[in-house]
């Protein structure tokens, strides 16, 4: 089984959407920028300048186009695949995929999505990953920082991404390096995801989700709030509206994939870091990222290595 991996915010790097393919894009990544430059009536090529990815609204927009562009190059070369989850707002990528949501939906309600956010939050605030500490030991150094600081993601079990204010980020960075954690960064996010801090946006989100189509899906998608497969239209259409609220259980996700059958992971672009993640989460497992690898060199790769799996 092949599982599809869609990289949340932070992924992004100026310029990737015009990496993606390589150096000649594929015809369906070419098709793909169009149709999204024509629902969103804007050039999505200008979504990925240093300038613009200042924006939230223009990095989880262009995160979208980029992981949708990149899987219908992988389905014209033969490859598709048979599950997938999505980090955040790659959960929007993961269910055009999987097919609960037509791709001009899910890039007008992203838009409003990362509006929401920007706009609760337009500055002072973001996200620090932290590493070599547990969720318990996170939990007790927020506690015990008196901050206003939540757990945000949960990315490996002793890799968690908190949320909060730049203050609050600050006393828990150190109090977390004091307390043994190989590494502390902020995130290139600039708004307090996956936490109590975007329930109003999150009621506005749910809102508007209401009248959006949204179907049962065609393959396994893998939710972010709970990290388990969901089949039926309304499970998803909550997942979506409200993951920018609660925390992502990512590592939980992958091993939900890996217990559906899932034996070969492709990451679709931009970056490596869940291909990163799922190597320690799965080692041996075959994963490959795509980033801006030639859509025929991948889909080759991936080709033996399902060969392989089926032998």
């Amino acid at each position: 089984m092949i599982a599809y991996l869609f990289p949340g915010q932070g992924a992004q790097t100026p310029g990737f959407l015009h990496r993606l393919g390589g150096d000649a894009p594929h015809p369906a990544i070419v098709r793909t920028l169009a149709e999204a430059s024509d629902v969103l009536g804007e050039d999505v090529l200008a979504l990925d300048t240093a300038d613009a990815l200042a924006s939230t609204v223009a990095v989880q927009v262009a995160l979208v186009v980029a992981g949708v562009a990149a899987a219908r190059a992988l389905a014209e070369e033969g490859i598709e695949p048979e599950a997938v989850a999505g980090l955040s707002v790659g959960a929007y990528g993961a269910a055009v995929v999987c097919g609960a949501i037509a791709f001009d939906d899910a890039l007008k309600l992203v838009r409003l999505r990362a509006r929401l956010m920007q706009d609760a939050y337009p500055r002072g605030y973001g996200m620090l990953a932290v590493l070599g500490l547990n969720e318990r030991e996170i939990a007790r150094a927020i506690a015990d920082s008196g901050a206003d600081a939540y757990i945000g993601n949960l990315n490996a079990p002793r890799q968690i991404v908190v949320s909060g204010s730049d203050a609050a980020l600050a006393q828990v960075r150190e109090i977390a390096l004091a307390r043994g954690a190989r590494k502390a960064e902020r995130l290139c996010v600039s708004v307090p995801s996956h936490c109590v801090l975007l329930e109003k946006a999150a009621e506005s989100l749910i809102d508007a989700a209401r009248d959006v189509r949204i179907d049962a899906p065609r393959i396994a998608y893998v939710g972010n709030r709970g990290a388990r497969v969901l089949r039926h239209a309304d499970a998803i259409r909550e997942d979506l509206a409200t993951n920018l609220r609660y925390p992502v259980r990512w590592h939980d996700s992958t091993i939900a994939l890996s217990e559906l059958g899932a034996k070969i992971f492709v990451e679709m672009p931009p970056g490596q870091t869940l291909t990163s993640l799922l190597a320690d989460a799965l080692p041996g497992a075959p994963a490959y990222a795509m980033d801006a690898a030639p859509i025929g060199s991948i889909a080759a790769r991936v080709r033996i290595a399902r060969n392989r799996a089926n032998d």
